[in-house]
């Protein structure tokens, strides 16, 4: 059966939580698979560092969704209750629903990680944590809990969708991306922060 992975863009959303993403689910995709992006208007997001992205779908024509991906940045700051009643609503039939960074306040928002465990980038998990009724979990690459996996700042969005791959078509075809994407992080500096 064909999966469809959604994309979620606006304005200041950050480059690398939804291009990392979009990078690993489209060379994962088999025959018959799809990834879109996904915006509220069919006209070009301004992404956080300047990066702008037409989406192929917006809110009212987008295709029903196996795997929903929330970026962070920003633009997650602003109140948009299209945007949550959409995610809520894709949300509904997904078989995955992930976030990336400071996503995981628009899954909050929507009331979709109420009494789950979900992470965040390291600088906003006491913000998400006063939001109250959620676990956040700290010092981890993502977070899985039922059908929601939130992932933490920017890179780990890679690593949280390798990981959905593996979930999707069997860890064998996960590594098989991976190996693609001459994906194994060797940071060049590290630092006490």
């Amino acid at each position: 059966m064909p999966f469809t992975t959604g994309v979620l863009l606006f304005d200041d959303a950050e480059e690398l939580d939804f291009a990392g993403p979009w990078e690993v689910f489209t060379m994962a995709r088999m025959e018959g698979d799809r990834v879109v992006s996904i915006a509220e208007r069919d006209e070009p997001i301004r992404a956080a560092k300047g990066m702008r992205v037409l989406p192929d779908h917006t809110y009212a024509d987008a295709p029903p969704l196996d795997v929903l991906v929330v970026p962070g940045g920003e633009g997650t700051r602003r109140d948009d209750p299209a945007r949550l009643d959409w995610i809520k609503s894709a949300a509904a039939d997904c078989t995955w629903v992930t976030s990336v960074c400071t996503g995981s306040y628009l899954l909050h928002a929507a009331g979709l990680v109420a009494n789950r465990r979900v992470t965040t980038h390291w600088g906003y998990v006491d913000k998400l944590r006063e939001q109250g009724n959620v676990t956040v979990l700290e010092d981890i690459r993502y977070v899985r809990d039922g059908n929601v996996v939130t992932a933490a700042g920017v890179s780990a969005g890679i690593d949280m969708s390798l990981w959905v791959v593996g979930q999707l078509y069997g860890i064998p075809h996960a590594r098989v991306v991976q190996r693609l994407m001459e994906y194994d992080p060797a940071p060049p500096y590290a630092a006490e922060v």
